[in-house]
């Protein structure tokens, strides 16, 4: 297996959704039809307008299938105190197949988004980490966060 590392572009549409699909069937156990086919509606457009720019999505490939993704989402805010130029990022769906999995991989291509990190100024990137994915996180870089404020969420939907 020689896996080859570097990031989507607009060929890959079709791969990136039958990915995030897979990451949220893992994630939340399974994804009901019409989940699926509401993901499949969203997904290829919010992917044309969104990668490459506000979205990078690092990729591991076996030949030509990708068998692994991290999303970087690149977020601009007001400047403040800790961000003045106001960029940061939020690590989404970070998703290896299951056969490729403990092979390191995922540690990979979390070095390189946190690499493009630091190249393209970001002051900082975040993520939510699952249990498994903790200590490949820790093994980047990344450290838990203390925060002044409660999260707090409104749902709508």
């Amino acid at each position: 297996m020689e896996l080859t590392f570097n990031t989507a572009t607009s060929k890959d549409i079709n791969e990136l959704v039958r990915l995030r699909i897979a990451y949220m069937k893992d994630d939340f156990g399974s994804v009901s039809q019409e989940e699926k086919t509401g993901m499949e509606k969203q997904l290829p457009d919010y992917f044309k307008r969104k990668l490459g720019t506000e979205l990078i999505v690092f990729t591991a490939r076996d030949k030509e299938k990708i068998v692994a993704v991290a999303y970087l989402h690149i977020i601009e805010m007001p400047a403040n105190s800790v961000l003045l130029n106001g960029l940061y990022g939020e690590v989404l769906s970070v998703y290896t197949e299951h056969e490729y999995r403990g092979k390191g991989i995922c540690t990979r291509l979390m070095q390189n988004l946190v690499e493009h990190g630091k190249k393209t100024g970001l002051g900082r990137i975040d993520l939510k980490a699952t249990k498994d994915g903790y200590p490949i996180y820790k093994k980047v870089g990344f450290t838990d966060v203390e925060a002044r404020y409660t999260e707090m969420r409104i749902k709508f939907i």
